[in-house]
């Protein structure tokens, strides 16, 4: 197959353009494809749109028009972006005209028609589900909306009954962006009677009308704890017929109350009540709605829905209850809820069997969300022939589940770990992408350049994620009054910020890192069990806990063992109970014998577990009879989850752990042989790792270079990132296990930010191949490894053959586009930021001005090949222009550029074009009362409390201007490349 041929992971057949994930195992190196016989060719992988970044869209009021989506689409293709996903949300002030109602007939035909124009463009197109989040709209009934499970509790002596009426009036509740709220008289109910305009005006958050709520049982328990069913002796009215028999009775009453989470940020025709995510019904009649909308559009060059997150609990109390609830969790976990309703409901009561009844209530509300709302949103896309893409953390379930059981999972936010949960999911069960809502609030509003960006992005690479979504753009006409409309919560990749103007080289380097890691497939070595149950079986403050990352297992061995190997080298994911099912042995794979749907792995580690399933604790040791090595850090799982038949799993479990022998061994480990295989007990994690052979790559050591292994047809991509603000020089150990000779060709290097390739330098180290990298600050590389011979240059390692000579003279700086005002051209004597110069129109600018300056080629040292540029501090990014020529285009952290010394000439023009935040613009509009801040609902908070105004909002006023320009200084060093 030619090297510039891409294979697609997605297969298109029928005449549905129905979609079939499949993982293409060995054919999966698209573009690095081998050559004849026993050698490969050293090439790029050609870049595809799915390998570029996409970017959320928000379309503020849907306020958007045909030409005005063609002309912003065009900038965004041009910019270097892959693909939006269309998220519909609140409106602009002054603009209430042009809004567009969600899914009505002409919001379908510019949908339609932005589909069209991203096929023309070579734009993929995703759409949310929902505007804002979570699903929910004014079609959502009040069967349909989410539930909360409300109680009384009524103590009674023999002979004593409920006189008054049982009922249950909730109390009147309104939440929303403005304070203080509207006044819940004025709240129409149903909420869609309230009309558009009113809902838009109001933001409202959560609403709970002050109605009688209905009764949906009613159980007496006596002190023994045997329960006896009332509610068929309640009549219309209340009113119970029955007293107890003796002392000592509790009766609870259990109602369905409405817990009124609406849409938050909803765009127009998207207000309304949250759905019951536990309801199969809710989201059949939920996405009934879409499928009306849709009929008659093709929805040709869509290709996905997307949610954003959960987040029904983000609101006063949970939506922790469902109609079918009493019903399902008889079903599913064989007994009845309402026999232990004290045991679930007292938080007062810690015994083991009320944490099992708590336990079984949590498990059974995931089991809901999994089934009834995930896989059947699932199931309602793949019926149309598109992807999901879901963000799951936030959820009250296992996020693992709950993220397998989509196309894409996403993720968010800035700790490696939390991405693993979905990287993991993605990993285990063969998923080919892991996407992530990227840069969302690095910085306050204005604050954040591409460089926070890219370091942002990169850890994403590094977790696992492989498919970038920005945070985001919003759609602004190109005649809209500077800064155009704008998103409350995110770094502003507007076309409007001057850093738009470097932007492509951000979008090419994100490109060319994804176009490997979309090529290849995970090679993790270790499982790490997920502890669900342990966390199930701890009462909280509330009914249900919500998963997200490792919050709420703060103290856990679990947490502090990935945090550990995540620093140490060690390469791992994250595995769930109904993904340990899945497992398999492959006895063909000696390395990394346990074979999971998308991969496979050297050993399953249990980080100090105490509650376990049987099923899981069985597959898990006959996996290790089979011929695996199982790891227990600190001890045994001591019981199984849950109360459903307690005493037989019990049984079982207890004979399982009877089946192991342990006897000490070397380095304080206790080993207990199982069939082929073995378990290994010990309180030391690394010494645990050491004696199952796991491997280490010691560059993860102290997290001074992050790395991220994975493997294609006939080697390893290793993505490497230097993690701090020195450069990096030196031979690094890869754990890659090459079968040939140590020989240079068979590793190679490409810098994916100055677009080098080459054959790597490598030596052997100890029994291991260690290669040769030089990293700038916060440089990236990808080593690709090779069991063929790769053909090619060699990699362009550099030393200085000389000192660094400074760039000094009359530098002119000329102010080329920007605002609010150019300031005039000057002259430097010493080179300095434009925020220095003596003119207020420069402290106010932002936008771009370039720096010049004519200088002589340095003496002629024998040997050099390039000249490193280095322009010291800039703020914030840089295009480079030698003799008319541009050459490169600089986003930081680092800024040197290597040239080639042959573009020197004896007299040169070096022209630098600087592009700042928008932060001192913004602040000459906040200090003259210029409106941009013009929003429906949120309407622009700070993300930091020293930038909120008097008014709540969001000013610069506090601040002082931002340095902006080139301070230098600028200096050339002679370089000599080094074999």
């Amino acid at each position: 197959m030619p090297s510039h041929i891409r294979v697609s992971k997605y297969q298109f057949s029928g005449k549905t353009g129905k979609i079939r994930l499949k993982r293409l195992g060995a054919l999966m190196a698209a573009g690095l494809m081998l050559g004849s016989g026993a050698h490969a060719q050293l090439s790029w992988p050609a870049v595809t749109r799915q390998n570029k970044p996409w970017a959320r869209w928000w379309w503020e009021g849907s306020a958007v028009s045909e030409k005005g989506l063609s002309d912003v689409m065009h900038l965004y293709k041009d910019a270097g972006l892959g693909g939006l996903e269309v998220t519909p949300i609140y409106g602009v002030n002054g603009e209430e005209s042009k809004n567009i109602p969600f899914l009505s007939k002409r919001w379908m035909e510019v949908f339609d028609y932005t589909l069209s124009e991203g096929k023309k463009l070579d734009l993929g197109i995703d759409l949310a589900n929902a505007t804002g989040w979570p699903f929910g709209g004014p079609w959502v009934t009040d069967a349909d909306a989410s539930k909360s499970l409300e109680f009384k509790k009524y103590d009674l002596q023999k002979g004593q009954g409920i006189t008054a009426p049982i009922t249950f009036k909730q109390e009147a509740l309104v939440r929303g962006e403005h304070r203080p709220a509207v006044d819940i008289s004025l709240i129409k109910d149903p909420i869609r009677l309230n009309g558009i305009d009113n809902l838009q005006k109001w933001a409202l958050d959560q609403v709970r009308f002050p109605v009688n709520i209905p009764l949906v049982a009613l159980m007496a328990y006596d002190r023994q704890g045997n329960a006896t069913d009332l509610a068929d002796l309640v009549d219309k009215s209340g009113h119970l017929n029955w007293q107890a028999p003796e002392d000592g009775y509790q009766v609870y009453a259990i109602f369905q109350g409405l817990h009124g989470k609406m849409v938050e940020r909803a765009a127009p025709g998207g207000e309304g009540f949250v759905i019951d995510h536990f309801s199969t019904t809710a989201l059949g009649h939920y996405l009934g709605h879409f499928d009306s909308a849709f009929n008659g559009s093709s929805l040709d060059g869509l290709r996905g829905f997307f949610n954003d997150s959960y987040e029904v609990d983000d609101a006063a109390g949970q939506a922790d209850f469902t109609p079918g609830l009493f019903s399902a969790f008889k079903e599913l976990r064989g007994y009845d809820l309402k026999q232990y309703l004290p045991e679930l409901l007292d938080k007062n009561n810690t015994s083991p069997e009320a944490l099992r009844v708590l336990s079984d209530y949590r498990q059974t509300i995931g089991e809901l969300l999994l089934e009834h709302f995930t896989k059947g949103w699932q199931n309602w896309g793949q019926q149309k022939g598109k992807l999901i893409r879901n963000q799951s953390h936030g959820s009250p379930a296992n996020i693992l589940d709950l993220y397998a059981a989509v196309d894409i999972p996403e993720t968010e936010g800035e700790d490696e770990l939390r991405f693993k949960f979905a990287s993991s999911a993605a990993d285990v069960m063969g998923k080919p992408l892991t996407s992530s809502e990227s840069a969302t609030w690095l910085q306050d509003h204005f604050l954040s350049s591409l460089a926070d960006v890219k370091k942002a992005i990169d850890l994403y690479f590094l977790g696992g994620v492989n498919h970038v979504f920005y945070h985001g753009v919003a759609y602004s006409p190109l005649e809209a009054t500077w800064p155009g409309w704008l998103f409350y919560a995110a770094v502003h990749f507007q076309p409007t910020n001057p850093q738009w103007k470097n932007f492509t080289a951000l979008n090419e380097y994100i490109a060319h890192c994804q176009s490997f890691l979309q090529s290849s497939t995970p090679d993790n070595d270790i499982l790490q069990y997920f502890p669900i149950f342990d966390s199930y079986a701890k009462k909280g403050r509330s009914l249900l806990n919500h998963y997200d990352g490792m919050k709420g297992f703060e103290g856990t061995d679990f947490k502090a063992n990935a945090e550990w190997m995540n620093t140490n080298g060690y390469s791992f994911d994250f595995i769930s109970d109904r993904q340990i099912a899945s497992l398999g042995f492959d006895g063909s794979n000696t390395a990394k014998p346990i074979k999971s749907p998308g991969g496979h792995y050297q050993t399953l580690l249990l980080s100090g577990v105490d509650h376990i399933p049987e099923q899981s604790f069985t597959k898990i040791l006959d996996l290790a009879k089979a011929g695996a090595t199982i790891l227990v850090y600190n001890h045994l799982p001591t019981t199984v989850n849950g109360l459903s038949d307690l005493d037989a799993r019990q049984k079982v479990f207890s004979q399982l752990l009877a089946s192991l022998n342990f006897k000490a061994t070397a380095g304080g480990i206790q080993k207990a042989s199982l069939g082929k295989g073995a378990v290994l007990l010990g309180s030391n994690l690394a010494d645990l790792l050491q004696q199952a052979r796991i491997r280490q790559e010691q560059m993860g050591v102290k997290g001074r270079l992050g790395f991220i292994r994975k493997v294609y047809q006939d080697g390893h991509y290793y993505f490497i990132n230097n993690r701090s603000d020195s450069s990096f020089e030196g031979y690094v150990n890869l754990a890659d296990d090459l079968d040939n000779s140590t020989a240079s060709g068979s590793y190679a290097l490409f810098s994916p930010m100055q677009l080098k390739s080459g054959l790597a330098n490598v030596k052997n180290e100890g029994g291991r191949h260690a290669v040769f990298l030089q990293l700038r600050p916060w440089e990236s590389v990808i080593v690709r490894t090779s069991d063929k011979e790769l053909k090619g240059e060699k990699y362009a390692y550099t030393r200085p053959a000389g000192p660094a000579t400074a760039l000094t003279g009359n530098w002119k700086l000329t102010f080329n586009e920007g605002g609010p005002t150019l300031p005039k051209a000057v002259t430097m004597s010493r080179l300095d930021y434009w925020t220095n110069t003596k003119d207020t129109n420069a402290l106010n600018f932002s936008g771009t001005a370039t720096y010049e300056l004519d200088f002589k080629k340095p003496a002629q040292i024998s040997g050099v090949t390039r000249y490193r540029l280095r322009l010291g501090s800039v703020k914030e990014n840089a295009s480079i222009w030698l003799n008319g020529q541009k050459i490169a285009t600089l986003i930081g952290p680092d800024f040197t550029l290597d040239i080639d010394a042959k573009l020197l000439k004896d007299n040169n023009h070096l022209a630098i074009r600087v592009s700042n935040l928008m932060a001192n613009r913004i602040h000459y509009m906040d200090k003259n009362g210029l409106v941009y801040k013009r929003f429906y609902n949120i309407n622009f908070p700070a993300h930091d409390a020293q930038n909120r105004g008097k008014d709540g909002l969001f000013t610069t006023l506090g601040w002082d201007i931002k340095p902006s320009g080139l301070a230098g200084p600028v200096t050339l060093t002679p370089l000599k490349t080094t074999p």
